[in-house]
Formats: structure tokens, sequence, C-alpha cells
């Protein structure tokens, strides 16, 4: 038998339903891969081995029965640490939730639970999701598992370098402006951002409430796709989720693209693109072609101002968000203080680090009195505006495919202090957020020095299932979803 940790979730659930294998074995394995390789990774913020050994013996107790056995039951799992978890720190890569211990769990992890996946721990990220590095966690950053000196991409940076170092069998991450797709991209795994409202947001801490999006990180399509199945669904609990029918999102994994036709945005592929990506993406393309696509040029005129808009409303409702975290509740209280202002004052002066608070006072800044109409309100109509290039677009192809990002992995530190450039790394990856549609990352290529290179693949909205009939095509053309690196 292969290395349990070098199954994917559809290998590993075949061997557990015919009890080859039992969920103990599996989360053994996966908790000695964590000990011996996350040290250098550092893709977990919390390793809850005694809880997933607990879930393990629940999921035998199944198997063994045959009762309520789903894809995911046994199936080990990371999880972004922006998630809630019931009686189980969850800190949003944050010094002010340090000691935070949620009393529920997401909507999410109940579905989890129900499915019997098991919980290996929880995934470090950027700071309340706000980064494209995992530098901004304010305990460690998360290395590349194919260069260790380079970002595992943000701000699901851990969810993505556990999935590629195989220290988990999938991972949920979430995704506000690109924080799926660009880390799956910089860490050759397949990241899937659903439709605004397709997954519940019931206990995902937010950032801000109009873009964030839950959707699953895995190695491959199908894992991809059975992922989705077990997450999407409609939820009383969130006023924003979407009442529609889940389909079984394997069923769309078929051979052929004779009746699609792909959009290739001319406005993705610009000055400064990194040379390797433009190759590799464009092979793709080709790729596709040869799988039946029939492709076409199409115009997204309002991309120029997609980032601009983003970092008007994302930080604006980050203000208001974060607005809760003043040491009265929950999470930090500093211990010297005077009155109740310098209390607040001093717990998010030392809670918060430097990105949260830019994007707090940036934010704070455009809502205020007199700049609302010059900035939010303005932003907001930008927005409607990419929206329509989008409906205009899908009106001439079924799917758009374009790069995730202008480059590869980059080095750590390089970014870190130009927030700028570290904001127009997401420039591709945002307009899909502002519009709520999904997109998805999919492994395509490689560059010259062997770091992994994604290609984004966007539909309209609810068109998950042709976002994965795409991605599985381009699998099966070019087979990459089995490169793996040994950190």
């Amino acid at each position: 038998m292969s290395n349990l940790i070098d199954l994917s979730i559809y290998e590993l659930h075949n061997i557990l339903k015919k009890r080859e294998v039992s969920a103990i074995e599996v989360t053994r394995a996966y908790l000695n891969r964590i000990d011996n390789v996350d040290p250098k990774i550092r893709a977990y913020l919390t390793v809850t081995a005694d809880k997933a050994l607990a879930q393990a013996e629940d999921a035998d107790r199944r198997l063994k029965k045959a009762d309520a056995v789903t894809p995911l039951t046994g199936i080990p799992m990371g999880i972004k640490d922006v998630i809630c978890t019931r009686g189980i720190r969850t800190t949003c890569g944050s010094k002010i939730l340090e000691n935070f211990v949620p009393p529920y769990n997401a909507t999410i992890m109940e579905k989890l639970e129900a499915h019997g996946a098991i919980m290996l721990g929880k995934l470090n990220m950027d700071e309340f999701a706000m980064g494209s590095s995992t530098e901004n966690s304010a305990y460690h950053p998360t290395h590349n598992p194919w260069d260790l000196e380079r970002t595992p991409g943000g701000s699901s940076g851990g969810s993505a370098a556990s999935v590629a170092s195989r220290t988990c069998a999938g991972s949920l991450g979430s995704d506000t402006g690109g924080s799926i797709r660009q880390p799956a991209s910089y860490c050759g795994v397949v990241g899937l951002k659903p439709t605004y409202g397709t997954v519940s947001r019931f206990g995902l801490v937010a950032f801000a409430s109009s873009l964030d999006q839950i959707g699953p990180i895995s190695r491959d399509v199908t894992d991809c796709a059975l992922l989705l199945n077990a997450i999407s669904g409609h939820d009383d609990r969130d006023s924003t989720s979407a009442s529609r029918n889940i389909s079984d999102y394997t069923g769309f994994l078929t051979q052929g693209l004779k009746n699609y036709t792909l959009g290739i945005p001319k406005e993705y592929f610009i000055s400064g693109l990194d040379s390797d990506v433009e190759k590799s993406v464009k092979h793709a393309i080709s790729a596709l072609e040869s799988q039946g696509a029939n492709v076409v040029e199409v115009s997204l005129p309002h991309t120029d101002y997609a980032v601009a808009t983003y970092y008007i409303i994302a930080p604006a409702e980050a203000s208001s968000n974060l607005f809760r975290y003043d040491g009265v509740k929950y999470g930090l209280r500093v211990a010297d203080y005077k009155n109740l202002m310098d209390m607040y004052i001093k717990t998010r002066s030392q809670g918060f680090g430097p990105e949260v608070k830019r994007r707090i006072m940036i934010g704070t800044y455009s809502l205020s009195a007199g700049y609302y109409s010059a900035y939010y309100k303005k932003a907001s109509q930008v927005r409607t505006l990419i929206t329509r290039d989008f409906k205009r677009a899908f009106e001439k192809c079924d799917v758009l495919a374009a790069p995730v990002a202008p480059t590869a992995a980059f080095r750590l530190g390089e970014k870190i202090d130009d927030p700028l450039q570290m904001y127009l790394s997401d420039i591709f990856t945002i307009p899909v957020n502002l519009a709520g549609i999904p997109g998805i990352s999919v492994p395509c290529g490689l560059t010259s020095n062997g770091l992994p290179i994604g290609l984004q693949l966007m539909a309209g909205h609810f068109e998950e299932a042709k976002l994965l009939t795409v991605a599985y095509n381009m699998e099966l053309a070019l087979g990459l979803c089995e490169n793996w690196p040994i950190p």
C-alpha cells in the first residue's frame, strides 16, 4: 500500500470504506507527519492530537457499522484559524485573540463533524486574514514547502502549505481578496473560492463581510469537489447564505470541453507579468483547447480600478468589524490602564499588528464624515461596474482563464515593508471577490527554478460546476496535481 499521507481524499475513502486501514492509523500517520515536517513549514498554530484521535475512534465505529459513512469519514483535515471551533483556541493569527476559545462551532465545523471528518488542528494565517504572505501572523511566518525561503502566500498560507507538505489530506481557508487562490497557486495545490453565499459564514471571524467566503484547498480537483459537497448549503444563521439546492459536484468531473467557450481577459495579461507565469498560463489554455474548448478574447475594462476599490471597501468593513475587540467581553485586555478609554487604546494598540492597524485607519478615514461619498460610495459604484464587466463577459463565454498572480512565490521579507507591492500581488484575484463570483486556482506549471504556478478559472454566479469541469479537464491534460515538494 502507498504511504497513507500520499493518498488523495477519495483514495483514502476507498481503503477506509473497505476497512483495509483504520481511521486511527490514517490519523496517526498524519500526526507523525506533522511532528516530522511542520517544524520546518510552521503551517499549524494549534495541533489537536487528542481530539483528532477521539474523532478517529468515532469514525472507525461508523465505518465498522457502515453507518452514516460519507467520503469525508475518517479524513484528517486542517482548519484555518479564522474559523470558530468549540473548545479549541481560535486566534485569527492575532495577539488580541491569543487565548480566545469559542463556545460554539462554525456551521462548516458542524458539517464536517456530521460527515465524520477529523480535525488535526488550526492553521496559520495573516492576522485577521489581512495579508498576502502569512508574514502578518502575530506568531510566526509559514514557509513554502517548495522553497523554505519563500512565502506560501496568504492569508490562507497555512491552509495551502499544510496540503502541499502533506500534513493534512485537505484544508479549509477563507478568501476575501484572493486568500485561497493565491496561496494555492504558490504552493501547487487546488484552491476554490465559491460564489458569495454558497458556504455559510456563521462562525467565520469577519474581516470584510461582503467579501469573505470560506472554501476548500485540496490536492486535486476531485478532492476539491468532495469538500465543496460537504461545506456548501443554505444556513438560516447566515443572512447572506443563498437558498440553493446542493449538487453533487463530483458528477460534473467529466472529460471533454466540446461545448465550452473559454474567455481570455486581455486586461490580465499586462506588463509586469512574469514570463514564466505567462508561458505556463498560455500553455494551460492551449491544453484546454486540446480538450475541445473554444477560446475567445474578452474585455473586463474596469480591472484597473479593482485594487483601489478593494482597498477602500475591505478596510472600511474591517474597521467596523474589528471595533468589537476592545478588551471588554473577550480577547486581550491589558493589565495596566488608568480608565476605560486608556484600556481601549492600550488593548488595541498592543493587540493588533501593524497591517491590521493600517487597514483600520484607512477604513475609518474612508467612512468618516465628509469623506464617505468621495471614497466608500464611489468605490461601491465602481464595484457595480466591475460586476457588470463579468456579466457581459459571461455572455460570450462559459469560463474565464487568467493568471492567479503576476509572479510565483516571492521570498519571505521581500515585500513586507512595501504594502503597495504586497497589495498588488492580489491584482488578478480581487475582482472575483468584488463581483461575488467563484474562482479556482489549479496547478498549471513550474517556473525555471521549480516553483508552482496556478491558472485561475472564473465563472458566473453559482457556476461552480462549470469551473470544476474545466479544472478537471486541465488536470487530465497536464497532470500537475501529482507534483509534491519534499520539505
